[in-house]
């Protein structure tokens, strides 16, 4: 392995040391388009989002990283790991904060699904069929949630149109993937009939169990190897939308359906049925009246449900998620040199998770949540000074139903963040963001008392607990210009009355009597702090010619008087190599992971390091008015056992070994 690893460097190297001057004098006259980043009210592209940091993936980066689910698509970005819960669940889990800390968006608005519960729930939204992906962190993150201390993360599809096209538009993809027998084809279409835009999207994804490289298990060979049992996965969603436009704006609505089937690759070897039905209403009227360039509102409901079942197929639990979701923004001209969004924000659901046959312990007792919210975020320029601040307050009622005996917990919240970035040189940016940030507890944080058939645990909330309150801080030096481009974050996070879950390695049975197969988990709170740094270089990102980026990233989080926090990422760092040439299109990318033994007290398995390759490449040809990509990627090239230290089933679910994906998309 190791000799691999030096072959490898060292044809890199070499390829580097050969490249001739015209090459380089070349990409020099190269320029980098700019990227709308949509989840912001000021329009700014990627390079300018200092004060809320943002990824932007899109176009062949995107079809490039996409994997079987979203956490597994973002999981190599700076700062951002996953859940990796088997390939059919995984959550991008940012600067070391996960689950509830992290809202995930579809075109601006809540996925409302139950992924943010626990790691073995799947994303309710599809990446595949996203036209970007936005990592968005800061001031801007108030917009979506008090809740969001670690970021947001919107998948943005168009469902609804906002532009009428002249001709039908749009991308379709087959690709195949030998790891897991993947078959995988997605498409998302654009027409127009009169001043009716219209849009269809849909993905069906069919894989096997995959393959991994040596053992289910390092310490337990017994547990087999091959392909790792009960990880396949299935996912089919279908989205249609149109809208009347005018120059006046928009009105429009779309629907969408997800019908997944995932196994869980623990022994018990239980899968998920998942289905959701989502409907979306949304406006966008310019310069209503006085100060207001423009006025948008959304609506969006959701019927989400999925099934826990059995390995013979018997279902274990039921969970459901009825929610409405309804938001207001007013962008206002500027205003004494201010210019900004304020709106307001409502979220109504009914969640549970009960026992299918109805007469088992709720895991989850039927809960209500009311919120409402006001939001405001303000962005200034002072000359080579650019400052940013945002406020949100919000009221969260949690009411459990009344044959639960369970109390009903109000919390008020409160948020704000300001920011600064001075530019002092063009292209040069110095900035510093400080925020505060309350989350009320999740519901199953405080009503759980249950069996959690695929994670194996008997959970237990406390209905005493109280609000999360997160004061964090960022310092961030970057070059934004040039076809050199760098950035370096450092970032604290000090959070009072930390949730989490822990364990003391007692087993119990369904019923919570001593003896059984599930691990009881409590949860609870304590003072924690999350300390990290990310750095970032990159030449001619996106140019022609060649393409060079190095990247590391680190945290590490503490329970204050206790030990280390859970499920804590791994000090990562790598470099990639890239070369773009007429159609011709390929790269290579090496990631490494430092061991993990940083350990919360509960907490026994250390993952080991990795090295991970990835390479791709691609070709484009026009035929008539289509553009046909053939593409060919291949993830862990050197078949390493990868075990991350962010997966619950990092003991016994490593991720999978070497895979060749090959495909075909169209854009016409």
């Amino acid at each position: 392995m190791i000799a691999q690893r030096t072959l490898l460097a060292s044809a890199v190297l070499s390829a580097l040391a050969s490249l001739p001057h015209s090459v380089f004098a070349q990409a020099q006259e190269q320029t980098l388009s700019a990227v709308v980043v949509t989840s912001t009210p000021f329009s700014n592209d990627e390079g300018a989002q200092i004060l809320a940091p943002a990824k932007v993936l899109y176009g062949d980066e995107l079809r490039e990283k996409l994997g079987n689910s979203l956490g597994d698509t973002l999981s190599q970005e700076l700062g951002v790991s996953a859940s990796a819960f088997g390939a059919g669940a995984s959550r991008p889990i940012i600067r070391g904060l996960e689950g509830p800390r992290v809202k995930i968006l579809q075109n601006g608005m809540s996925v409302m699904d139950a992924s943010s519960l626990s790691n073995d729930h799947a994303v309710g939204g599809e990446a595949s069929t996203a036209r970007q992906v936005e990592i968005l962190r800061g001031p801007a993150a108030l917009l979506y949630g008090s809740g969001a201390i670690g970021g947001v993360v919107n998948i943005i599809n168009d469902r609804i149109p906002t532009v009428l096209n002249a001709r039908p538009t749009g991308e379709t993809e087959l690709r195949y993937g030998t790891v897991d027998r993947t078959k995988n084809m997605s498409l998302s279409v654009d027409g127009a009939a009169g001043d009716i835009g219209l849009h269809i999207d849909g993905n069906l994804r069919d894989a096997d169990d995959y393959r991994i490289p040596g053992n289910v298990s390092l310490s337990d060979p017994a547990l087999g190897s091959g392909r790792l049992p009960n990880s396949f996965a299935r996912a089919n969603s279908i989205g249609f939308g149109a809208s009347y436009i005018q120059d006046w704006g928009h009105i429009g609505a779309s629907v969408g359906v997800n019908d997944d089937r995932y196994g869980i690759a623990t022994a018990e070897r239980s899968f998920i049925t998942l289905k959701q039905t989502r409907f979306d209403l949304e406006g966008l009227i310019r310069e209503p009246f006085g100060n207001i360039e423009s006025l948008r509102f959304k609506l969006g409901h959701t019927d989400y449900a999925h099934t826990e079942n059995l390995q013979d197929g018997t279902p274990a639990t039921n969970f459901k998620n009825n929610a409405l979701e309804s938001r207001l923004e007013l962008t206002h001209k500027p205003l004494a040199g201010w210019r900004g969004t304020f709106g307001l924000q409502t979220e109504n659901s009914e969640f549970s998770a009960l026992a299918a046959d109805g007469s088992g312990p709720e895991t989850v007792p039927i809960t209500k949540t009311n919120s409402i919210a006001g939001f405001l975020v303000e962005e200034r320029d002072f000359g080579p000074f650019r400052a940013s601040a945002g406020a949100r307050m919000e009221s969260v009622k949690r009411t459990p139903d009344a044959v639960s005996d369970l109390k009903q917990r109000d919390f008020n919240l409160g948020s704000y963040s300001l920011g600064g970035l001075w530019t002092f040189t063009p292209g040069y940016g110095l900035g510093a963001t400080a925020s505060v940030a309350q989350r009320a507890p999740a519901i199953e944080e405080l009503y759980s008392h249950g069996p959690h058939e695929s994670t194996a645990t008997f959970d237990i909330g406390d209905a005493n607990l109280t609000k999360e309150t997160s004061r964090n801080f960022e310092l961030s030096l970057q070059k934004t210009e040039g076809l050199v481009r760098w950035k370096a974050n450092i970032f604290q996070n000090r959070v009072k009355n930390f949730i989490y879950g822990r364990t003391d390695g007692t087993k119990v049975d369904e019923d919570g009597v001593a003896g059984g197969e599930f691990t009881q988990r409590f949860w609870a709170q304590n003072s924690a702090t999350i300390r990290g740094a990310e750095a970032e270089v990159s030449y001619n990102l996106r140019g022609e010619g060649w393409s060079l980026r190095g990247f590391a990233d680190t945290s590490r989080g503490k329970l204050t008087g206790l030990d280390n926090l859970p499920l804590q990422p791994a000090t990562r760092f790598g470099g990639e190599v890239g070369y773009r040439q007429g159609p011709w299109r390929s790269g290579v990318k090496v990631l490494h992971a430092q061991q993990q033994d940083r350990l919360a007290s509960f907490e026994s398995f250390a993952t080991p390091s990795y090295t991970r390759v990835d390479a791709n490449l691609s070709f484009t040809q026009n035929i008539h008015s289509t553009q046909l990509t053939w593409f060919a990627i291949v993830k862990n090239l050197l078949n390493e056992d990868i075990r991350l230290s962010t997966s619950v089933l990092r003991e016994v679910a490593p991720l999978p070994g070497r895979n060749l994906i090959v495909g075909v998309r169209t854009s016409f």
